[in-house]
């Protein structure tokens, strides 16, 4: 099994928009009503504004590919690019997201490693995300690697109000691997 971390650029925004589509759909739409679901993906995932999101400097888009097939992605924020105001020491994973048929792979715990490296070569303490409450497997995950919650959010989809966990980890804590 071989996989493939690549950055993404403002050319791959059809995919990415494809690919953030789905899988926020396949995680989330078993939980939340088709009418929120469609709200926030409109909403939050149209060509326009992850365009603008690429353009960020402070951001960065990560696709994974397993044996040459796009598998999921990651988001990293660093400064005034962050969702919540953190620290300058601080990097956020907003989104880390694995389509269903590629979980279970590793494919997940490679693109947290690869923030892990990203943030010591930014020369970065902490890194953190928010998750939400009721997603056991993602809060299990977070926590096998080290991750605490340090506090909480709202996170709006389409009509919801939802409570999201604020988790982070101190990287000179170590990162503990699955």
């Amino acid at each position: 099994m071989t996989s493939e971390i690549v950055p993404v650029d403002a050319s791959m925004v059809a995919q990415l928009q494809a690919i953030s589509v789905r899988t926020f759909t396949e995680t989330f739409a078993p939980f939340n009503s088709e009418s929120d679901i469609q709200k926030h993906n409109e909403a939050r995932y149209n060509q326009p504004k992850l365009l603008q999101e690429l353009a960020q400097a402070d951001s960065d888009f990560f696709f994974i590919y397993h044996e040459q097939n796009l598998a999921g992605y990651l988001k990293l924020n660093r400064g005034k690019a962050q969702s919540e105001p953190m620290s300058a020491d601080y990097l956020e994973v907003e989104r880390i997201y694995i389509l269903e048929r590629f979980k279970r792979l590793g494919l997940g715990k490679a693109l947290m490693d690869y923030a892990f490296a990203y943030a010591r070569a930014a020369q970065l303490k902490k890194l953190w995300l928010g998750v939400w409450e009721h997603n056991k497997g993602a809060l299990a995950f977070y926590a096998s690697m080290g991750y605490q919650p340090i506090s909480e959010h709202v996170f709006t989809l389409g009509g919801s109000q939802q409570r999201d966990l604020i988790m982070a980890i101190e990287l000179d804590e170590g990162v503990k691997t699955l």
